[in-house]
């Protein structure tokens, strides 16, 4: 039966196919995201704690940067030592690294205090690589962009609720709000080792499966030799037009993105009208992605990708625009915001699982490339977003709108020319299964 023949994926059909190691991964997933503070509540912990706003403005940004390296990293080790160990090593790292903090939380220890944080988002972030590239080795290949679907659920599902717990934990002490964070971590940490299999790091995808059955076992390879191997991995991938396009889009929609969080509320103020009024476009955005994405994603898999992540980025962009309406109804903010996420539930899976379609040899650094080019642009975003805003007001929004388009434009083309790729090699390879090694020798 070709792809063609299957019938359409399905919610129901999707959580029966789910394995249950995917299911431990992505309630691991949803336990550590519970327990996410420090990015969060950074900022006011450490003005709560007597240090200046630009202290505390210096330790987010390495914070945030430790992100970037991190996922880097991240990608590295699961391609060298498996996505299992990975996760465990960056979890088990990670905790400690937020638990100490408090004690480091002085004026007198600023530098130890901001290596601290940036080693602290540096494993935080380590993991997402490895997690990607286990649920798409696990998942059946027709349901991987479900598959991120839930993943991205899971992490959304996190993010709206650890605000509420953080708020009765910051009711009896701060600092219990870090060492929950640590416990949180090591938690998944655990589960990772328990639950999650024990998957080698994949082979480079140079390497063709006929020389690999015919050719003895190498003897492993040296530290250079891996290292120039990793080189040129990352060097095919620059002169890979098509993913340096989606790469673009990646991070041209995620400084539009993040702007619903940093430039809105400025934007709601600016106008007159009530602080509730974004309380009610948070809350109603995450009801929405939480309840109706899978359900979303489950229609957009029966049309192409590329189709899918242009159609998004445009809703998107209309409701980024409605935006700079704001000013004569509040309605149009509300109308914006279901117009904001809609785009993001019909573009995010397939931008998200993108990366996934790359040979296994060489999956891990380019979701990792993804997620740190998602960090570089989330920590730039709000400080381009708020000197934008500032100079621009309701011409900020069109911008943001204009921005989004380009970036639309720029995922329609690296995805479709990667489809288009795959397509014509599927097209080339024989129909018929290749003679068994022995018959041929």
């Amino acid at each position: 039966m070709t792809d063609d023949d299957k019938p359409p994926i399905g919610v129901l059909d999707t959580l029966r196919a789910t394995p249950t190691t995917v299911r431990y991964l992505l309630g691991g997933v949803l336990v550590n995201q519970l327990g996410a503070f420090v990015q969060t509540f950074l900022v006011l912990y450490l003005t709560h704690r007597g240090m200046s706003g630009g202290t505390a403005g210096l330790a987010l940004a390495a914070y945030s940067l430790g992100t970037v390296f991190g996922t880097v990293l991240g990608g590295e080790i699961t391609h060298r030592l498996g996505a299992r160990t990975t996760i465990v090593a960056a979890m088990a790292g990670s905790a400690p690294l937020v638990a100490v903090l408090p004690l480091l939380a002085r004026p007198g220890r600023v530098p130890v205090l901001l290596a601290a944080i940036a080693l602290a988002g540096l494993f935080a972030q380590a993991y997402r690589p490895a997690a990607s590239v286990l649920l798409s080795d696990l998942m059946p290949e027709r349901y991987q962009v479900m598959a991120f679907s839930m993943m991205r659920i899971a992490l959304n599902t996190g993010a709206a609720l650890a605000p509420l717990i953080a708020a009765g934990v910051i009711l009896l002490d701060w600092d219990l709000l870090f060492w929950l964070d640590g416990a949180t971590t090591l938690v998944y940490a655990l589960l990772a080792y328990r639950l999650l299999p024990r998957h080698a790091a994949p082979e480079p995808a140079s390497e063709p499966a006929s020389e690999q059955a015919t050719e003895p076992a190498a003897a492993p390879r040296t530290r250079a030799e891996r290292r120039s191997g990793g080189r040129a991995a990352y060097g095919l991938m620059l002169r890979d037009r098509a993913y340096l396009a989606y790469l673009a889009a990646v991070v041209l929609g995620t400084v539009a993105y993040v702007q619903s969080s940093i430039s809105l509320p400025l934007e709601i103020v600016h106008d007159g009208y009530p602080t509730w009024l974004y309380s009610a476009v948070l809350t109603a955005s995450s009801l929405v992605l939480i309840t109706c994405e899978l359900k979303i994603t489950a229609y957009i898999t029966r049309i192409p990708t590329h189709l899918a992540v242009g159609v998004g980025h445009l809703v998107n962009s209309v409701g980024l625009a409605a935006y700079g309406l704001a000013v004569h109804s509040g309605a149009f903010v509300l109308f914006g915001a279901v117009l904001a996420v809609s785009g993001l539930m019909i573009a995010g899976p397939s931008m998200f699982a993108h990366p996934a379609t790359f040979p296994a040899g060489s999956k891990a650094r380019y979701l990792a490339t993804m997620q740190a080019a998602a960090g570089l642009a989330s920590a730039v975003g709000p400080l381009f977003g708020v000197w934008a805003w500032t100079h621009l007001h309701a011409g900020f929004w069109v911008l943001m709108a204009l921005v989004n388009g380009l970036a639309g434009v720029l995922a329609l083309l690296g995805t479709k020319h990667r489809a288009d790729r795959t397509d014509r090699t599927d097209t080339a390879r024989p129909d018929t299964a290749p003679e068994p090694v022995g018959e041929t020798a």
